[in-house]
């Protein structure tokens, strides 16, 4: 790539691309040589909370942020012909990296994203050139007692733990729950959990949520297993963790270590949506991880 560009803010672009029956949205920003970081949204949100995290990167990198299916801008197919798992979202996204011909990449999860994220991993570990994981579990350490619901639906799915379970879709538990609780509220942009409503009030968001926390249940069954990819692969990771989350503890991001001891490690002094006050500090901490992983500007990536 060409130096002179290095230093560059890279202007965001908006574009959709069809895998399959589904048109995945995306924002991209930065070199198009440049190393290739993706970036994977939660719930219930999009790649909208990547706004401030995309210029901190976009200089030095080429960045990339998909809606996930059923999310943001992308198309949300009937749930009578799209089977709302993490394992078919994972696919979809797995067919998005195919069809951009991202041949290795960084990826930056969050929430259900990691999930994803670890899922295309797997079936590909050698495209993953570095992890960056945000307020997301792959070990038990980490669950609080704030999945009780959750968990007596995924033991017993019946209509009655599934409605128990839609309180955590409610505006009180985005806006409060998850975007303002245990950080400093005048530091968080109303924008972000305001379009997170809009999204949630729209035809089926609730029914499909509601499909995906009953699959939530594969995830855990699945850390075993992205346990042991981390273990074989042994991918270089930072974990950056608002650690006053109330459903993520910061136990979850030390528990990293157990397979990949060099593991770096940040808590922060916020939240569950720790872009939405601290994306200048993650963006400086993810350059300096990734520059010391060799997944710098004028490199392809780690060999």
């Amino acid at each position: 790539m060409n130096p002179a560009r290095l230093g560059q803010s890279r202007p965001a672009t908006y574009r959709t691309r069809t895998v399959g029956d589904v048109d995945i949205f995306y924002r991209e920003a930065g070199p198009v040589d440049a190393p290739v970081v993706l970036l994977i949204h939660g719930f219930p949100t999009s790649s909208h909370m990547f706004r401030d995290l995309i210029p901190e990167l976009a200089a030095s990198y080429h960045v990339i942020a998909p809606d996930l299916p059923g999310f943001g801008q992308s198309k949300a197919p009937p749930r009578s012909s799209f089977e709302y798992t993490f394992d078919h979202i994972a696919q979809v996204v797995g067919g998005f990296v195919e069809l951009l011909s991202l041949d290795r990449f960084a990826m930056y999860v969050f929430d259900y994203g990691a999930p994803v994220g670890f899922r295309v991993a797997m079936a590909h570990p050698e495209r993953i050139t570095a992890i960056v994981s945000q307020n997301r579990n792959a070990y038990l350490d980490g669950l609080s007692d704030a999945w009780g619901a959750w968990q007596s639906y995924w033991r017993e799915p019946t209509p009655e733990h599934r409605e128990a379970c839609r309180v955590s879709l409610s505006p009180e538990a985005i806006r409060d729950g998850q975007y303002l609780h245990g950080t400093d509220c005048t530091r968080v942009s109303p924008d972000g959990y305001t379009l997170d409503l809009a999204y949630m009030s729209r035809s089926d968001a609730q029914e499909i949520q509601l499909d995906l926390v009953l699959d939530y249940r594969s995830n855990v069954a699945n850390y075993p297993a992205f346990q042991a990819y981390f273990c074989q692969y042994q991918p270089p990771l930072l974990a950056v963790w608002g650690k006053n989350d109330t459903a993520f503890l910061a136990a979850g991001a030390e528990a990293y270590r157990k397979d990949l001891p060099l593991a770096e490690i940040h808590l922060l002094d916020t939240g569950h949506f720790a872009l939405e006050t601290h994306a200048a500090e993650i963006g400086a901490l993810m350059r300096g991880f990734l520059e010391r992983h060799q997944v710098r500007p004028g490199l392809a990536s780690l060999t």
